[in-house]
């Protein structure tokens, strides 16, 4: 009955369409008024709204799957699966967080205490869920990291088109942990 395409971006939308939905609950419960509906409906529709932001950013944050790789978040630990190459890093140990662009592909480059580092394709599958890892990290701004990924690539083609294109065009800091690069256990 719904078309293909259609069913699949109102699951895609599935949490902004809850949230909008908790909105006019909220809005509903101030029409029907009275001392303890309207501030009640009030909650409702903020938690609402802050639910679809917050959902809203989850949305644009995930991109297509078109790279290689798994990425696995579990208990604050986050993993990459990939057919070359990949690890763990743990959250707690992270001290920075870059999105960097090596040969045209964007990737998340997780930098932990001990000088290891784990690159992430922006696009593998799973890669969604990084969003809820990145934010939890102290002093995230979760509207920072979904800025930096609407941002377009840097040019890797070179200045004048016939030059070889860098081995890393860029390297944007989006995270760095606060201290003097020592991680509170």
């Amino acid at each position: 009955m719904i078309r293909p395409e259609l069913s699949q971006l109102l699951w895609r939308g599935r949490e902004v369409l809850w949230g909008l939905a908790i909105i006019g609950a909220g809005l509903w419960l101030v029409w029907l008024g009275g001392y303890v509906l309207a501030p009640l409906g009030g909650a409702v529709g903020v938690l609402g709204g802050a639910m679809a932001m917050l959902a809203g950013r989850r949305l644009r944050f995930a991109q297509g799957v078109d790279a290689p790789g798994l990425v696995e978040v579990d208990e604050a630990q986050v993993g990459y699966l990939g057919p070359g190459a990949g690890g763990f890093v743990s959250l707690a140990e992270l001290v920075e967080l870059r999105l960097i662009v090596v040969q045209g592909r964007r990737l998340w480059r997780l930098k932990q205490a001990d000088g290891q580092a784990l690159v992430i394709p922006v696009e593998a599958e799973g890669a969604d869920a990084l969003f809820d890892a990145f934010s939890s990290l102290p002093g995230m701004d979760s509207a920072n990291l979904v800025a930096a990924l609407e941002q377009p690539a840097p040019n890797t083609s070179g200045a004048q088109g016939h030059q070889p294109a860098p081995q890393t065009a860029g390297m944007q800091v989006i995270w760095r942990r606060k201290g003097a690069g020592v991680v509170p256990r």
